[in-house]
């Protein structure tokens, strides 16, 4: 017999296994819901159980097999109604946990509902620019001088070399200046989160204050001093839309869902008399 034969027929097998139980509530119950003692199984619900089985084993079950599917969703549906009744899931924080889940998994199904539409996806970049916004690169030149080197007198040699610089101009020579260092003497447009990297996160929100075009310094770093002239500087830019259309819209569909939480919670929430007790002694 195949599974669409079962579904059209009143659910014999079922009903072999469990007809006394299942016909009770067919005869004497009213209604189908969590306090009613009528418990219907659709063919819906069958088809859904089916499912859940060839998911499961990667086949679709045998007549025997979906027979024991439905006692068993039956089972569980008796027992939900049952410890429902008795009140067993009121103090459970467990179930109150995954009954709150699902009541916000359906709010945030409601949020999904419909895709954002490009306006509002630009009216979120904009709002949130600082968040996506690029990088600000510098370009740079630097001198070092070393602490452990010269000691007390580095800061006047520091000086020394920047006045030499500045007569010679934004062209001069540096290679043959200040002592030796595995630092590099110069840096095209770089993220000023590589120069952290390389010189320290003090060095890189110096360079981040001084104008381009002239030398200035010492700037300190872990290694010692730096004698620099900036180049050139790029602000970071805000990217195109269609560059970072998918994080723009996971961030806009996760606020969305919070955003619908908070306002069915507000809703409900004018249905209900809270009063909060004071704990005895306080």
């Amino acid at each position: 017999m195949t599974l669409k034969s079962l579904v059209s027929e009143p659910l014999l097998h079922f009903l072999g296994v469990g007809a006394a139980l299942f016909l009770y509530f067919h005869l004497y119950g009213s209604g189908s819901g969590p306090a009613s003692t009528r418990i219907v199984v659709t063919a819906g619900q069958i088809d859904h159980l089916a499912a859940g089985f060839k998911t499961t084993w990667l086949r679709p079950p045998t007549d025997s097999e979906l027979t024991d599917v439905i006692n068993d969703w039956v089972r569980e549906e008796i027992a939900v109604r049952e410890a429902m009744a008795a009140g067993l899931d009121r103090d459970d924080a467990n179930v109150r946990a995954r009954l709150r889940q699902k009541f916000e998994f359906q709010q945030e199904d409601v949020a999904d509902a419909a895709a954002p539409t490009e306006e509002e996806l630009r009216a979120w970049l904009t709002a949130h620019a600082d968040t996506y916004r690029g990088e600000p690169q510098v370009a740079f030149r630097q001198v070092f001088v070393s602490r452990d080197r010269h000691g007390a007198s580095a800061d006047s040699e520091a000086q020394d070399i920047l006045a030499r610089l500045t007569q010679a101009g934004s062209t001069a020579r540096v290679d043959a200046m200040g002592d030796p260092t595995k630092l590099p003497l110069e840096l095209e447009l770089t993220p000023l989160s590589e120069v952290a990297r390389i010189f320290g996160n003090d060095f890189a929100d110096k360079l981040d204050t001084i104008a381009p075009g002239t030398w200035s310094g010492p700037v300190d770093s872990s290694f010692g001093l730096h004698v620099v002239m900036v180049r050139r500087r790029v602000e970071g830019k805000l990217p195109e839309l269609s560059d970072v259309r998918a994080a723009v819209e996971r961030a806009f569909q996760a606020d969305r869902r919070k955003r619908r939480i908070t306002a069915a919670y507000e809703s409900l929430l004018r249905k209900y008399t809270v009063v909060t007790e004071r704990p005895s002694g306080s």
